[in-house]
């Protein structure tokens, strides 16, 4: 037989007027991307929970500042059960620099910006395109 014949004999025959399978809507498009992202937020929750996923700070650590000084060079201040100490991380590894004797202080958040006082748009731009060059 040829190839022609064995792919016509095994195709199922299709009644004319049938109506094809209807695809999924715009709700179920919806529905199927709500489902993708409750996964990706609930496998997220699974390996937060689970113990040595990387994602907990360790417990009586924490990394107090960092300034970078080269381009694979940290200096890094680390509290350690209250004791902050002054590292210097490179590719090649970490030294203590110091014992800092007394705490940093608590950095202050960043204030944003008050935008009530700020001029009106439309009014600046009305006076750029008003002056010719």
């Amino acid at each position: 037989m040829s190839a022609g014949l064995l792919i016509a004999a095994g195709a199922s025959t299709v009644k004319v007027g049938q109506h094809a399978a209807a695809a999924p809507g715009m709700f179920g498009a919806v529905l199927a991307l709500l489902g993708v992202l409750a996964l990706i937020v609930g496998l997220g929750w699974l390996l937060k929970r689970m113990p040595g996923s990387g994602f907990r700070p360790a417990e009586g650590l924490r990394v107090v500042a960092s300034l970078t000084v080269g381009a694979k060079e940290r200096v890094v201040v680390v509290e350690v059960n209250g004791t902050q100490l002054l590292l210097g991380v490179t590719a090649g590894g970490i030294n203590t620099l110091h014992q800092l004797p007394d705490p940093l202080p608590a950095p202050t958040p960043a204030r944003l910006p008050d935008f009530k006082h700020l001029p009106n748009f439309a009014q600046l731009l009305q006076q750029r395109l008003r002056k010719e060059p």
